[in-house]
């Protein structure tokens, strides 16, 4: 149940009849009208800008037609407490306490259905997430964005979306023969007592090397290790698979699993590369010609070839985008080309990327792709994740991939678990940077958030398990002729008020939300249950070892809320702290 959705229904059907009997003109949609959760400092629980939007087509002030409007709503709602008008135009609405107590057993016996937006439209999905290359372990720099990915996955899933969650495998160029390489270094230094190359800048020198050098010896007896050039392509596959196998153990600490990983080297072998070419040819997509030095680069030191061109300006980019170099071969950008391609054959509505701080800048020409290659604008939706600070005893962490010594993804889940990595990953919006501090997500105070939202759902938890009940399973009223307090009433609003945070996370790929609002609702709680100490009627549990009606509900109600959310974020609600 939105109860911003259905009261702004309301006030569109009565906007419909008043310009029926010729009293009020209306626009021929309603976009721009809204019903908000109104600001603190206002006694109602829903104000709407309709008169607002109203005025210019009446050519009448916002407040004649508020006056005109809101006697109506309250007729029509026996619900309604009072309708309150304030500049410069907005209707106030403020509901009786029996209006919570039917909204309170409306979302008890629809549980799963509370927060979903059913009236959306229900689309198909690709994200693509994390897709770091396969040469060693999950660094902190790729947490943030596979949290992210991975919780944008999660809160289309809630809303009843259809959603594919797929990785990019970099397994082809350059790099991976470099770290083929590193792992043929490891293993003379293992076999033959060989020193491995510590001064060759080329070569990748983390200790994880050694373990998947053990490894392939291990499990191939057959091969001879003597020449590297006789081995090279059965030992990339063998250290590509090492590596995704750290990888895949990485994500799955972090409590994710993805549906597909999706091999570059498959995709340039099977030609994909040459057909997007063609593709792209055959629309008149590029061109061969010169591209000029970038800005801020010395021009002495530029030399300008002939290259094919991507012509993506077309499509707002800032320069056209090179796609084969001077000596024929395909650039990096070229079979990421053809990979969208093939993301877009699979016909999805909409393709999302999850990209590091570093690649914003790659934005505008990946997205002048999609819209060449499938003709539609707005098709792929790029986040960015901002950088993490790790920050221990008041001083940062410093992480380098190439040099080895980086904090990985499995140092800092043992240093403070999957719930906090998660939870604080989540904490703020990507676009923004993050800093995660070691000793404050092991707080035990409202200043850990998690920690503050876990501690809510404990509390809820241990009412239930002192009345010998399971707050898990669902709970059997007989008779909601119970109203609530001005205080109770408060966190119903709160609650109230998830359906649009849900709404929000999902429309805009902005999960941060969640978290925030959980944190919100969880100190709300708090505050409430320290009620208790002072006024004994405020206390779940009374003198009598039990609890009435409408206070289980009550609880049950800010649970499940609570208990959904947490699910979303992939962070656990423990009955116990």
């Amino acid at each position: 149940m939105n109860i911003f959705e259905s009261y702004l229904d309301k006030i569109k059907l009565i906007l419909i009849d008043l310009s029926k009997q010729g009293e009020l003109l209306i626009p021929e949609t309603f976009n721009g009208i809204n019903a908000e959760i109104p600001p603190a400092q206002f006694d109602c629980d829903i104000s709407t800008n309709v008169a607002m939007v109203l005025s210019k087509l009446n050519k009448r002030s916002p407040i004649d037609i508020a006056e005109q409007i809101s006697p109506i709503i309250k007729d029509k709602d026996s619900l309604i407490q009072n309708i309150t008008i304030v500049k410069p135009g907005f209707i106030n609405i403020k509901f009786k306490p029996l209006f919570w107590t039917n909204f309170i057993q409306e979302i008890i016996a629809n549980k799963k259905k509370f927060g979903v937006n059913q009236k959306e439209k229900k689309l198909n999905y690709l994200i693509e997430f994390v897709s770091a290359n396969p040469t060693g372990p999950l660094h902190v720099g790729h947490c943030r964005g596979a949290v992210l990915g991975d919780v944008i996955s999660n809160v289309l899933i809630f809303n009843h979306h259809k959603v594919t969650k797929e990785y990019y495998v970099n397994d082809y160029g350059n790099q991976i023969i470099n770290f083929t390489k590193s792992v043929f270094a490891r293993i003379r230094e293992i076999k033959f007592n060989e020193k491995f190359p510590i001064d060759n800048s080329d070569l990748y020198p983390g200790d994880y090397l050694v373990d998947f050098a053990k490894n392939i010896i291990s499990s191939n007896a057959e091969l001879n290790f003597d020449n590297y050039e006789n081995i090279s392509e059965r030992l990339t596959e063998l250290s590509i698979e090492q590596a995704l196998l750290l990888i895949k153990k990485n994500l799955k600490s972090l409590g994710i699993k993805h549906d597909n990983f999706v091999s570059e080297k498959n995709i340039v072998l099977d030609k994909e590369v040459e057909n997007v070419i063609k593709f792209l040819e055959v629309n008149n997509f590029v061109y061969k010609g010169k591209i000029k030095a970038p800005a801020g680069e010395d021009k002495k030191d530029w030399i300008e070839r002939e290259q094919l061109l991507f012509k993506s300006t077309d499509f707002g980019d800032d320069k056209d985008r090179a796609l084969q170099k001077s000596d024929g071969t395909w650039t990096y950008f070229a079979s990421d080309v053809a990979y969208h391609k093939n993301k877009v054959d699979r016909k999805f509505d909409y393709l999302i990327n999850i990209l590091g701080a570093d690649h914003a800048g790659y934005i505008k020409r990946i997205s002048s792709s999609v819209e060449a290659l499938s003709g539609e604008k707005n098709k792929l939706i790029c986040k960015i994740s901002q950088l993490v600070k790790l920050i221990k005893d008041n001083k940062p962490f410093k992480m380098s991939k190439r040099k080895g010594d980086y904090i990985t993804v499995d140092d800092l889940i043992e240093e403070v678990g999957k719930d906090a990595t998660r939870f604080i990953m989540l904490n703020r919006s990507s676009d923004v940077e993050l800093d995660f501090d070691f000793d404050a997500v092991k707080e035990k105070s409202k200043d850990n958030p998690l920690y503050y939202v876990q501690y809510c759902y404990a509390r809820i938890s241990s009412v239930f398990r002192h009345l010998g009940k399971n707050l898990e399973k669902n709970i059997s009223i007989d008779n909601y002729n119970f109203e609530y307090s001005e205080d109770e009433i408060k966190i119903l609003k709160k609650i109230s008020e998830w359906p649009k945070c849900i709404d929000a996370a999902s429309t805009k790929l902005e999960p941060h939300r969640i978290p925030i609002y959980l944190y919100e609702l969880a100190a709300e709680f708090h505050s409430y249950w320290n009620l208790g100490k002072q006024f004994p009627e405020k206390r779940f549990i009374n003198d009598q070892k039990n609890i009435s009606q409408d206070k289980l509900v009550f609880l049950k109600a800010i649970a499940n809320v609570i208990k959904s959310g947490m699910d979303i974020v992939g962070v656990s609600s423990p009955a116990k702290m």
